[in-house]
């Protein structure tokens, strides 16, 4: 998601084709590398919904369907 442009589809793919895995991947890794965070939703408790951080490809779950980018808060460190 894009602050004022909804959400925006980057990559789909799936995890268990390995080409497809690759390129979720490597899509992954540029989102992070332009500075944004990555987050998995994981619930929602009475209305609000919640969501993991993850630093790594490998820490979203298998059965994951989506992965939230957001940007970091001005001034903030890695």
């Amino acid at each position: 998601m894009k602050p004022g442009h909804g959400e925006v589809l980057i990559a789909e793919g799936d995890v268990e084709v390995p080409e497809q895995e690759q390129e979720l991947i490597d899509a992954f890794r540029r989102q992070l590398d332009e500075g944004m965070w990555a987050a998995v939703p994981t619930s929602a408790k009475g209305g609000r919904r919640e969501a993991e951080i993850v630093k790594d490809f490998a820490q979203i779950p298998r059965d994951a369907e989506r992965v939230i980018f957001f940007p970091r808060a001005a001034g903030g460190g890695r």
